[in-house]
């Protein structure tokens, strides 16, 4: 009798059903694998072997041939351990094969017969809830993921010992119920009321948050730049229930399986990162920086001092909100939906433009510097602000620090947000976000506005898509002045939005 056991591969961002087949031959004893495995799955040879017989079960003494169908689809990972020791015990007779219909496993298995978590977790239970399989059977430490897919029953398993009396039905292993979701919302340390001064710049995280806008910061040394970026964190609102999912199925993929993730992601690389590591891919491809900042922000300080080669590949996915991997095998889609915040300063020495201390680059240098950004980058950044230097006699100013902004600005930043989900009866699609097509139908200019515009992109050299986003810069500034959140129709563009929103673009030439 050949023994069939399901479980599920993972092919990027999605998951694929594998049945693993277990057959036994006359023949030496000897185990044998098919079915396009990697290492790691010749290796659950030797794991398998040895957790079968320490968990006090029979590992037979003929010829095994295991197959991992389909044989065409590449096979990775460890998660196979679990459902090909079953497949052997079936196959031996110790099991039924009615004893594991209708329900999936997976699991990596150490050599004692324990079972230890792997990743992708979520990408497996959401398969087997789409191919129709009403258990699913996966380690512990795993469940606490697992458990975010409802409609289908999570069973945590400790070791193969204590799965095998509970599929005898000699024992019972309890589902794991989800616990109730709580309130607490772990926040950024660091706000605005914590940045002395800095009123622009603390006007363009505002709008930038409510948007979803992507920023750039730029100023001399020790201007507040990096505070600033950090303090973006506690603007945004916390994570929806079906954004926790998004996110955390990305870093489980990635191999974070400890935890839910219910903070918004804030990524920052070194600037000696590699392409492959802020993009994603590889021999085994992977998410990069940019899907691991999936609903969150990607943080790059210092943007200049980052190989042109990896700023020039996030302008796809900064267009698209998603990243394509090609290679040999296949193709792989990872959602990248971030927002960018990154600083630079003016010249090498950082003093171009400073007036306390003196710029030692010549004219040549700062200009070789400021063009290690293309034009077609900068074109995809929304607001480009310059910070400047605050007066050191007001650092240690503790009146400064008590205004209590932030309230009251993350305040209007909700509200701009549930305008836009009225406006747009969406609740992920954000001003920046939108297409050049759903500008024209959606957003509504005044004729005051619409004039200033065209004059202004005439004189500044705006390109289409500059023009695109002061529109949508305009439209966030609209939403977030003060008023009922019912009228979302009536955020009329006018030309004081226009205005300030094309001050982010001026910054461009400075």
């Amino acid at each position: 009798m050949i023994a069939r056991v399901m479980t599920v591969a993972l092919v990027g961002f999605n998951g694929a059903l594998v049945e693993v087949e277990a057959d036994l031959k006359q023949g030496l004893p000897a185990m044998h694998i098919v079915g396009m495995g990697n290492k790691a799955v010749e290796e659950a040879r030797e794991r398998v072997r040895s957790a079968i017989s320490n968990s006090l079960l029979d590992f037979p003494t003929r010829k095994l041939i295991v197959n991992l169908a389909p044989a065409e689809l590449p096979k990775d990972g460890a998660q196979y351990d679990l459902p090909i020791a079953l497949s052997v015990l079936i196959a031996s007779g110790q099991l039924r094969q009615t004893e594991v219909a209708g329900a999936l496993f997976a699991g990596e298995l150490s050599l004692s017969g324990d079972l230890r978590p792997i990743r992708g977790i979520i990408t497996i239970v959401e398969a087997a809830k789409q191919a129709g399989y009403r258990d699913v059977y996966v380690p512990k430490a795993n469940v606490a993921q697992a458990l975010l897919i409802e409609g289908i029953t999570v069973i945590g398993v400790s070791d193969l010992k204590e799965l095998f009396l509970h599929l005898k039905k000699e024992t019972q292993i309890a589902p794991f119920v989800p616990m109730p979701e709580t309130t607490t919302r772990s926040t950024s340390p660091l706000k605005i009321d914590d940045i002395h001064g800095q009123a622009g710049a603390k006007r363009a995280l505002q709008i930038a948050a409510a948007g979803r806008h992507n920023i750039l910061l730029t100023g001399p040394p020790g201007a507040g730049k990096t505070m600033l970026a950090r303090a973006l964190m506690s603007l945004l609102p916390p994570l929806s229930k079906t954004e926790q999912l998004a996110v955390t199925k990305i870093h489980s993929i990635a191999g974070e399986w400890e935890h839910v993730i219910t903070d918004r992601p804030f990524r920052s690389p070194h600037h000696t990162t590699s392409s492959i590591a802020l993009i994603g891919g590889g021999a085994k491809p992977m998410p990069g920086e940019i899907s691991l900042a999936h609903l969150g922000v990607l943080f790059l300080d210092e943007l200049p001092e980052y190989p042109r080669s990896v700023l020039e590949a996030l302008r796809q996915p900064l267009e698209d909100r998603t990243i394509s991997i090609a290679r040999a095998h296949g193709r792989i889609t990872y959602p990248a939906d971030f927002m960018l915040v990154a600083t630079m300063n003016p010249c090498p020495c950082g003093y171009y433009g400073d007036s306390d201390k003196e710029c030692s680059c010549s004219s040549t240098q700062i200009l070789a510097y400021q063009k290690r950004l293309s034009g077609p980058l900068l074109d995809r950044i929304d607001l480009i602000l310059t910070v400047s230097k605050i007066n050191h006699n007001h650092l240690l100013d503790i009146k400064v620090l008590n205004k209590n902004q932030h309230p009251k600005v993350f305040e209007h930043i909700i509200s701009a947000q549930v305008v836009q989900k009225m406006r747009y009866n969406s609740s992920n699609i954000y001003n920046a976000s939108l297409s050049s097509a759903a500008i024209k139908k959606q957003l509504t200019l005044s004729p005051e506005a619409r004039k200033l515009l065209l004059t202004a992109s005439g004189q500044l050299g705006l390109t289409a898509r500059s023009y695109f986003k002061v529109i949508k810069v305009a439209q966030t500034i609209a939403d977030l002045e003060s008023g009922p959140a019912e009228s979302a129709q009536d955020r009329t563009i006018q030309a004081a939005h226009i205005a300030e929103a094309l001050q982010y673009r001026v910054n461009r030439s400075g």
